[in-house]
């Protein structure tokens, strides 16, 4: 079970069986990153580990078996749960491990704690676009956890999206920007949807043109690596439609309050972190 081997041979191993699990999952099997056979799930009951036997993996009712089966592990339990998780598996836990948690608001250092001396724990904070594989992930990495590892983890998660390596005081400000960012870009999609809809389209029309804008949009920012303020201004002619457009946006005040809702959502993780 050594940290270097060929993300192809890897087992890997996943403490949780939610939607997030199933996500990772499926990205690195779909990629070829690590063979179905190769993944073991855990969980209480049968209910979610139907979707990895969907996938070809095995799963079982016994976190310690995939620590023991497995050598890198994400635990992807709810954050309450977790401290009983690394308890119940710590003592089969040993140098050879790559232990990953996804779990928000706990920190390296509680995780350190609840596990033996050396072990070489990173924290991953993923999000919902995961699941369709254009995810946006940060992950930081533990003091026992090098370079191989994070090269590792990096290799295998890129097939779920974007994966940067980032201090551990930026996971909860990316919670902030792209975990509740979700929430608050499909806020905003539909906001557009209804205003076309409001000047007659159809509501089902609208809503595809919205989404595909939004895609559309993000495709150019990062392939083109410009500055949205370039991608504005090119979009935004002199007495344009759409400096109409934006003034109605100032006005209501969009850019403040996008500004307040990503530091609202980050300071609840600082919260929950410190609980």
């Amino acid at each position: 079970m050594a940290a270097a081997a060929a993300p192809g041979s890897l087992r890997v191993g996943f403490v949780g069986a939610g939607h997030m699990a199933e996500a990772i999952a499926q990205g690195i099997i779909r990629a070829g990153k690590v063979e179905a056979q190769h993944v073991l799930a855990s969980a209480p009951t049968d209910r979610n580990l139907c979707r990895f036997l969907a996938l070809g993996c095995q799963t079982t009712h016994s976190n310690q078996e995939v620590l023991q089966s497995c050598s890198l592990i994400f635990f992807a339990t709810k954050p309450h749960i977790l401290p009983a998780v690394l308890a119940e598996v710590a003592p089969v836990v040993t140098t050879e491990h790559i232990l990953v948690s996804m779990a928000a608001g706990v920190s390296l250092s509680t995780l350190e704690e609840l596990l033996p001396p050396t072990a070489r724990v990173l924290r991953v904070s993923p999000n919902l676009p995961c699941v369709v594989q254009e995810g946006a992930m940060v992950m930081a990495r533990g003091r026992h956890a090098g370079s191989s590892e994070v090269k590792l983890l990096q290799t295998l998660l890129e097939a779920c999206g974007q994966c940067e390596e980032v201090p551990e005081a930026h996971v909860d400000i990316h919670t902030g920007l792209s975990g509740s960012g979700v929430a608050f870009v499909c806020t905003f999609s539909e906001a557009l949807a209804e205003g076309a809809i409001k000047m007659g389209m159809p509501s089902g029309l609208a809503h595809r043109i919205a989404a595909q804008t939004l895609l559309g949009t993000a495709k150019m920012l990062l392939q083109e690596g410009q500055h949205p303020a370039q991608l504005r201004t090119n979009v935004c002619t002199p007495g344009g439609t759409t400096i109409y457009g934006l003034h109605a946006l100032e006005q209501g005040g969009l850019r403040a309050a996008t500004m307040s809702a990503v530091e609202a959502a980050t300071c609840r993780a600082k919260e929950l972190s410190r609980k």
